[in-house]
């Protein structure tokens, strides 16, 4: 695996440790309860799909690079301008989806540090 590959790597990585960290400090050591909006009902948000999305994220972010990569004169610019704008949108998820005054702040923190471990770490690899 090349320098650019393992950062790609490491970056997808640590998109859901960062968003895990958050969770941990709200609701195991601060105890607040993340209750989110799901269809008809609410959920309790746990450390599983708080992970997975990370994941899911991150994967999203470097596939969205490799495509960009063969297709596009500016990779990387390309790639910041769709990575940012999406991120941004992301925050309308927690606006609408959360239930009680302090799950908010939470899933805005975790959107905010995903978003830049993705930003910064997918966009910053050498040789490109």
């Amino acid at each position: 695996m090349n320098i650019s590959g393992g950062r790609h790597l490491s970056t997808v990585l640590v998109a859901p440790v960062a968003a895990l960290a958050v969770w941990i400090l709200a609701v195991p050591v601060s105890g607040t309860r993340v209750t989110v909006r799901m269809g008809e009902g609410t959920q309790i948000l746990g450390p599983v799909p708080v992970v997975v999305a990370g994941l899911v994220a991150g994967l999203a972010g470097w596939a969205l690079l490799a495509v960009l990569r063969g297709r596009v004169s500016r990779p990387r610019r390309t790639w910041t301008i769709v990575a940012v704008t999406v991120w941004l949108l992301s925050f309308l998820g927690p606006l609408g989806s959360s239930v009680g005054a302090g799950t908010m702040p939470v899933l805005l923190l975790m959107h905010l540090v995903v978003g830049a471990v993705i930003v910064v770490g997918l966009g910053r690899a050498p040789g490109e």
